[in-house]
């Protein structure tokens, strides 16, 4: 006698294989093998502008990142932080980028990174989750339930995989009051002991007659064997010619890359297929640095750095790809004085990165001054919403006086170059 799907659908569950599998099931999953089987169905996708949010959880220190080296308050508030001007990376003659940050270097050199200097919001908020919550939402004055991407596929009445996040839980920014994006876990499948990917496929295959919900939970298993085959298959093995000479080799897979790396090749797997996702959101934690910053917080600048200038790169070489604009925040940066703990504290405003072929490379916005300071912390000298509110209108083709805020006006920013 064989156990029957179900019973063999919840033995699995209670022997914890349910990493994908409860998020595609549940509200607002969606499967990565159900996503590609969106590719080719609107004809126009691979040339549709597209959007990468990439969410930096933590509050990056912007100071140290994006950094005013000949500024003698830098030194002297930070000086066991602050690196020595022939070490950075020079953009101009006063700011530059922390000396791990050398791909990112070389797309500022090719006009292809866009850095947005002192980007806030009024009356900041230190706290991780409302500060987070405030750029996410748009709605710096009260919390609101929708996310301003969320607004967007509400106003668009777009479909599941118009938004996608491959982070672990849907992201409030796209999150609408009738609409949501869709996330798609990229863990890949761990089994444990005595469980074969051979049961785990079974329970990919439907039964005849049964529910919906049911038949959904049961490709979810599938998808699951889907993933796991993308993760380790999204390698880009290429022979050195002319034209790529010198990139690094994109390899993703558990153990071999970063997971910031293996989310932004998914996303590069999905945008090459064409399929009509217009924007995906993905991140990287662990920049709360409050103790020995230094180290810890250049290691997370070198998996940056690695992602992002493979993952440009690599757009760079498709008509789909060349579409692509990705904007990278976090949700504040750090005080300016360094704490006893050699590590820094939660701050206000911090440094915007715009990446991809149609950026207009270059500063935009003012640097603010470390001397003219908000009790010890930066003054905004960029509304966060002018930010958004651009990407809106120059990649979404959306109006942003309807999404980025009750009663704000955005101040377009030219970061994009004409068609």
């Amino acid at each position: 006698m064989t156990m029957d799907a179900l019973t063999r659908r919840r033995f699995l569950l209670a022997s914890g294989v349910t990493a994908g599998a409860a998020l595609a099931a549940g509200a607002g999953g969606m499967g990565i093998a159900h996503l590609l089987r969106t590719a080719g169905q609107d004809p126009s996708a691979a040339r549709s502008k597209k959007l990468v949010l990439v969410t930096l959880y933590g509050g990056n220190d912007g100071l140290n990142t994006v950094i005013p080296y000949t500024d003698p308050a830098y030194h002297s508030a930070r000086p066991e932080l602050a690196y020595d001007a022939a070490k950075v990376l020079h953009l101009d003659d006063a700011l530059g980028l922390n000396p791990v940050m050398r791909g990112m270097k070389q797309l500022w050199d090719e006009k292809r990174l866009a850095v947005v200097l002192g980007v806030g919001y009024p009356r900041p908020d230190r706290s991780h989750f409302r500060s987070m919550d405030i750029w996410q939402t748009a709605s710096p004055a009260e919390p609101v339930t929708t996310g301003w991407v969320g607004r967007w596929l509400d106003g668009t009445k777009a479909a599941p995989e118009a938004a996608v996040s491959f982070e672990p839980v849907l992201p409030p920014v796209l999150a609408g009051q009738t609409r949501a994006g869709s996330c798609v876990s990229v863990g890949g499948l761990e089994l444990p002991p005595g469980i074969t990917a051979d049961a785990v496929a079974a329970l990919g295959r439907g039964e005849p007659g049964e529910p919906e919900l049911q038949a959904r939970a049961a490709r979810a298993y599938g998808d699951l064997l889907h993933v796991e085959r993308l993760v380790r298959g999204a390698e880009r093995h290429q022979s050195p010619s002319p034209d790529n000479a010198g990139e690094e080799v994109l390899t993703t897979g558990p153990g071999s890359r970063s997971v910031l790396e293996t989310q932004l090749a998914l996303v590069a797997r999905c945008v090459e297929a064409a399929v009509p996702t217009r924007v995906y959101s993905v991140s990287l934690d662990g920049f709360d640095t409050h103790a020995m910053e230094r180290a810890g917080h250049e290691s997370l600048l070198t998996r940056l750095d690695r992602a992002l200038s493979a993952f440009v790169a690599r757009m760079a070489r498709t008509e789909a790809g060349r579409q692509v604009t990705v904007v990278v925040y976090s949700e504040f940066g750090r005080r300016v004085r360094a704490n006893a703990s050699q590590g820094t504290d939660h701050g206000t405003a911090g440094p915007v990165f715009v990446l991809g072929p149609t950026v207009a490379g270059g500063f935009h916005g003012e640097q603010p001054s470390l001397t003219d300071l908000d009790d010890g912390d930066l003054k905004a000298t960029t509304d966060f919403r002018d930010v958004f509110g651009t990407v809106l209108a120059s990649v979404l083709d959306a109006d942003p006086d309807r999404y980025v805020g009750s009663g704000y006006r955005t101040k377009p920013l030219p970061l994009l170059t004409a068609d």
